[in-house]
């Protein structure tokens, strides 16, 4: 029994080291794998009491421990949605560093998205991936679809955020994790200032793509982008720049408060109709994506590519339309306007000449019969009338006589009734007796004559 003990704890010791060996081992792939940045939360954002997007960001951070700052320069990060298609969420610029142990990234259009140093502008589904890139090298990753390589989906029902465990190097699902917001973990370095190097301020958040119109009708000047500030204060664009075809194009001048700028290229052209869709980015002053924008093939003249609303998850609705608004709020209008005399064809799209139908119309005492468009008599119904002392029946449509009866033309005396009944009972009974003597007579003849000569001869 001792020897059996013994055993046992030997088994339970080396079970307890291996199982620190093997964090050890987990922890030290992390720092391998990711030397300097990683993954560390991620929050797909939740409908809250009707706001939607709450919670949504990507928490990164930084190994090792050091104050010293860590170049992002080349640094992106991917997402691959529900669909197995990747794309990139965003891109640090140059020149741009994280200083603190975290930086946190939240959706542009999430509650309290001003938090973050830095926002994006495609929100995260249920069932998606992302991934930290160098270059072509993928530095972490991290999926949650509920496949064999990837960590279970997240619930709308339960809100949870993705967290890594540092002792493991794995995720879990935390239902209370809150991210830490350092407002000082970031900064981009200027490069061309007269006071030297400093911290450039972000100038454009708020900023966003309202409207598009590439699909000029005559000339290329009539091409114009319109932007909005989203912000409940006045913006100034100056350095901020639109990048298009790997270009940027500076901005510059003032945006009121939920106001719009309409934006006319000059030093590019768009392209009327794409095959495949054109980007265009909004590039603030530090060098970050703040917002972008796909117009995509099917643009036809006289048409503008305009934001008219959000959907209950808070993703941009944008629709090609006939009633083009720069510099003012979108107006969505499914059709094109028709000259006077024409009307849309919905199942085409086009203006069709009206073909007016002539009504016929009847003379007095006809009706239209549509079903042979032809004038009918109208029928009347003539009530019949009756002569004097006489009434017409409503059910049978015929004249009676009417009968008047004051009492005068008969007296009050009483006559006898005899039910006939009785009396047909009666002749009945006597008919059934006079058969039966009949009967009685016939069966009984000859006793009954025998009978009566006998009396005779007594009386003779």
């Amino acid at each position: 029994m001792k020897k059996i003990v013994i055993y046992l704890g030997a088994v339970l010791m080396v079970g307890v080291m291996g199982s620190s060996w093997l964090t050890k081992v987990r922890a030290a792939e992390i720092n391998v794998t990711i030397p300097d940045l990683y993954i560390r939360a991620v929050n797909p954002g939740y409908k809250i009491n009707g706001i939607n997007n709450v919670g949504e960001m990507i928490e990164i951070a930084r190994s090792g421990g050091s104050d010293v700052p860590i170049s992002l320069a080349g640094i992106a990060v991917g997402y691959t949605n529900s669909s197995g298609n990747y794309s990139t969420l965003l891109e640090f610029p140059e020149n741009s560093f994280l200083t603190g142990e975290t930086i946190i990234l939240r959706l542009a259009s999430s509650p309290s998205s001003e938090l973050a140093a830095v926002n994006y502008s495609k929100t995260l589904a249920m069932k998606a991936g992302i991934d930290l890139r160098r270059g072509d090298e993928v530095v972490d990753a991290v999926c949650w679809t509920s496949k064999s390589d990837c960590y279970s989906e997240f619930k709308s029902t339960s809100p949870t955020t993705l967290v890594r465990n540092l002792e493991t190097g794995e995720f879990e699902h935390v239902s209370d994790y809150e991210p830490r917001y350092e407002a000082d973990s970031y900064y981009v370095e200027q490069t061309k200032e007269e006071e030297g190097y400093g911290i450039q301020a972000r100038q454009c958040k708020g900023l966003e793509f309202s409207e598009i119109l590439s699909y000029y009708e005559t000339v290329q000047t009539e091409q114009f982008i319109e932007l909005h500030n989203t912000t409940a204060e006045q913006m100034k664009i100056d350095g901020c720049a639109i990048r298009y075809k790997n270009k940027n194009y500076k901005l510059t001048g003032l945006i009121k408060a939920d106001g719009y700028m309409v934006y006319f290229p000059r030093d590019f052209r768009l392209t009327k109709n794409p095959k495949n869709g054109n980007l265009l980015e909004l590039i603030d002053t530090d060098g970050q994506k703040i917002d972008s924008l796909t117009y995509p093939n099917g643009q036809r003249k006289g048409t503008a590519y305009a934001l008219i609303g959000y959907d209950e998850k808070g993703k941009k609705i944008w629709r090609t339309t006939y009633a083009p608004t720069p510099g003012e709020p979108n107006n969505y209008q499914e059709f094109k306007t028709c000259e006077a005399g024409k009307v849309i064809n919905e199942a085409t799209g086009n203006c069709v000449k009206v073909t007016e139908a002539k009504t016929k119309i009847c003379k007095e005492g006809q009706y239209l019969n549509i079903l042979t468009g032809r004038c009918r008599k109208i029928p009347t119904t003539k009530e019949k009338t009756c002569k004097e002392g006489y009434y017409l029946n409503s059910e049978t449509n015929r004249c009676r006589k009417i009968k008047d009866n004051t009492g005068a033309d008969y007296s009050l005396v009483p006559e006898s009734y005899e039910e006939k009944s009785s009396f047909a009972a009666l002749y009945a009974v006597l008919g059934v007796v006079a058969v039966g003597l009949g009967y009685l007579v016939y069966e009984f003849r000859h006793e009954i004559g025998r009978l009566w000569r006998k009396v005779c001869q007594r009386f003779r």
